[in-house]
This record gives C-alpha cells, sequence and structure tokens, in this order.
C-alpha cells in the first residue's frame, strides 16, 4: 500500500488538493460575513500560514522588481475572481457558481491558440457548444424564465472566469520568469489580494468584525484548506503528472462543489440538472485536453 502511494504521490496531492479546495464555496457561505471580507479573510489568513510555512522551511525569497510588479498584478486580478465568485456564491449557491467560474478552460484556450501559437484539436471545438448546452440544463432551458437575481449570479461567475483567466496567465509568466520559491510566491500574492481586497471594504464600508465562532471556523478552514494547502498540493504536483490526466483530476473540485451545495443546502436539483452537470465536467474536461501545442 505504501509502495502504490509513493509510485503515484502527485495524484494522491492533486486528488487531495482539489478535495480541499471543493469545500471552498461551502465555508464562504458558513462565513456570516459580506462577499468581499470572506474573500479578504480568506488570503489574509492563508497569507499568515504561509509565511509560517516559509519563514519555517527557510523559503522566504525577495523577489526582482519585475517578479514583484507580477505578484501585484496577480494580487489584483486574484482579488476579483474572488470578489465576483463571492457574489455569485450568494446569487446561485456554491455548486454553480464553481461550475460556471471553471469555464475559464475554454478562455485560457482562446488565449493560447491566438497568443502562444497553440493549435485546437477537433474536441476543444466540440466542448465550447457542449458546455453552453451543460449550462443551460443546469440553469434552466428558458432564460426568460429566471429570475434577474438568479441572472446576475450567472453573469458574476462568468466574470469569475475571465478573471480567473487574467490570474493563472500572470502566474505562469511570473513562474516562467524565474520566481522566488513556491511558499514565497503564494505568500506575497496572497498579501498583495488581502490588501486589494481590504481596500474595497474601507471603500464600502464592510466591517471586518468576524461575527461569531462558526464564521471564525469557516473563514480560518477557508485560508488553510482552501489558500494554503489545498494550492501547495495541486502546484507542487503539477509539473509531475502529465496536463490531460491532471485536468481529469481537477474536475473534481468543482463537481465536488456541486454535490456539497445538494448535500448541505438542499439545492434542488432534478435529473435534467444532473444531465447538465455532467455535460458541463465533461466539456470542461474536453477544454482542458483539446489543445496541442505547435511543434
Amino acid at each position: 500500500m505504501i509502495d502504490i502511494f509513493l509510485r503515484h504521490r502527485p495524484i494522491f496531492q492533486v486528488l487531495s488538493g482539489a478535495f480541499m479546495i471543493s469545500f471552498s464555496a461551502i465555508f464562504v457561505k458558513l462565513a456570516d460575513v459580506s462577499p468581499t471580507a470572506s474573500g479578504f479573510y480568506r488570503v489574509f489568513f492563508g497569507f499568515m500560514f504561509l509565511l509560517v510555512a516559509a519563514l519555517w522551511l527557510k523559503k522566504l525569497n525577495r523577489p526582482s522588481f519585475s517578479q514583484t510588479l507580477l505578484i501585484i498584478f496577480c494580487g489584483f486580478t486574484f482579488a476579483l475572481d474572488l470578489f465576483f465568485w463571492h457574489v455569485s456564491i450568494m446569487y446561485i449557491g456554491p455548486g454553480l457558481a464553481t461550475l460556471i467560474g471553471n469555464f475559464q478552460v475554454f478562455l485560457l484556450a482562446a488565449i493560447g491558440i491566438i497568443f502562444l501559437g497553440e493549435t485546437a484539436r477537433a474536441r476543444l471545438l466540440l466542448a465550447i457548444p457542449l458546455a453552453i448546452s451543460g449550462l443551460f440544463l443546469i440553469v434552466g432551458l428558458d432564460w426568460n424564465t429566471l429570475d434577474e437575481t438568479y441572472k446576475t449570479g450567472i453573469y458574476y461567475g462568468l466574470l469569475t472566469a475571465l478573471c480567473y483567466t487574467m490570474f493563472l496567465v500572470c502566474l505562469r509568466k511570473l513562474q516562467a520568469d524565474g520566481t522566488p520559491s513556491l511558499f514565497s510566491s503564494l505568500m506575497l500574492v496572497s498579501l498583495c489580494c488581502a490588501i486589494f481586497l481590504g481596500l474595497k471594504m474601507v471603500h464600502n464600508g464592510d466591517s471586518f468584525t468576524i461575527p461569531d465562532l462558526k464564521s471564525l471556523s469557516a473563514l480560518l478552514s477557508l485560508g488553510l484548506f482552501s489558500q494554503t494547502i489545498g494550492w501547495l498540493l495541486i502546484a507542487g504536483a503539477l509539473p509531475k503528472i502529465q496536463a490531460s490526466f491532471t485536468g481529469l483530476i481537477l474536475l473534481l473540485q468543482p463537481s465536488l462543489s456541486f454535490v456539497w451545495d445538494v448535500v448541505f443546502f438542499n439545492r434542488p436539483t432534478d435529473l435534467l440538472n444532473w444531465t447538465g452537470v455532467l455535460l458541463t465536467l465533461t466539456a470542461i474536461y474536453m477544454g482542458l485536453t483539446g489543445k496541442k501545442s505547435r511543434a
């Protein structure tokens, strides 16, 4: 058993990371704070945990000026991503908000094709209409029958996907330029993100008060498991696993988030909705594995 674990350790790492991050939306919903505040405390507590880890492991490095600019921009785009995602959760629930946020795979594919010289396979082109069809099955076949609040949540989910795409592109550039250690990079990005979200809270007059022990526990869990351990597990294992297989494993995160929404918050879900979930996850996987670098 131990031998199997050692041989497939990177796979177990990604599985564990995806499992931990799948609870992010649940923690957000359990915390009785504003959407911006939940995002702020996620990255602030994450920064504190990463700082302790970096000091303990002696992985605290100083970035160069160009790296610092990239880190600041990463923090800004991640702040937007969290803000839009947390608002979307409040409108349409954690499961659907997470599913829509994962549509970033198609935006990343478009960037790869247009700007990075990558060619698309046929299944990537098929994935886009499949994903749209799945989304309509989840949210309802008749857009006009949905109330404005629900539509607003979907719009915020799509903005989440856009901002998450910008964050990932920036993070890729940061890593390609020779970043500080993984701990330092994630720590500094978390700190910058916390500053931006904190300024947003001050501008809006949001309270920094954590009202009760339940909210504190949820926010600490969000910072520890989602922002710190989950990201570290996945980021550390990615170079050791084939991209297509990694994409398949990471689909656990949005699918489990939807399941947790049904289990913990009794989200109304019928066979048509589950069919939409299956189609959407299949399309996301096709999008993740539907690119081929130009030789």
